[in-house]
């Protein structure tokens, strides 16, 4: 028997959420104070979290799928899809593929809005949009450095 979803993030999914930023805020910060010398490797580094974060967007879709008391096709394509994206960005060069991150994780929270709705996860959308603003904004401001 499937247990009861969590009306709204407890205090360790805050924490853990926030937590989750560290990598884009320091990315982000790093990639305007370091080196020249040592820039890319702090890009690439940021490149490589934002697609890995991206991917965990798109899984979240193959969960709320499972969960459906009927198939979700829609969720299960945007599961595969979106890491898909995720995976050709991190293949790009930073500048650009922070850039698509950036895009990607905008619109997985806009598909996301409507997506928890559904699946009786509003209050979590508050905790998303802040994830996914900051995020977007760190690989936005990462990519200009580059």
């Amino acid at each position: 028997m499937p247990s009861a979803r969590p009306a709204a993030p407890d205090a360790l999914a805050l924490r853990l959420g926030y937590a989750g930023l560290i990598p884009f805020g320091a990315g982000a910060l790093l990639a305007m104070l370091v080196r020249a010398d040592v820039q890319p490797y702090v890009l690439l580094s940021m490149s490589v979290y934002a697609g890995v974060i991206v991917s965990f967007l798109g899984g979240i879709h193959w969960g709320l799928a499972m969960l459906a008391p009927a198939p979700q096709h829609r969720r299960l394509w945007t599961a595969v899809i979106v890491p898909l994206f995720g995976w050709v960005s991190v293949m790009m060069p930073p500048r650009a593929g922070l850039v698509v991150q950036g895009v990607l994780l905008v619109a997985c929270y806009l598909v996301d809005r409507h997506a928890y709705a559904e699946a009786g996860l509003s209050k979590w959308l508050t905790l998303r949009f802040r994830l996914s603003g900051v995020s977007a904004l760190s690989c936005f401001l990462a990519a200009a450095q580059a």
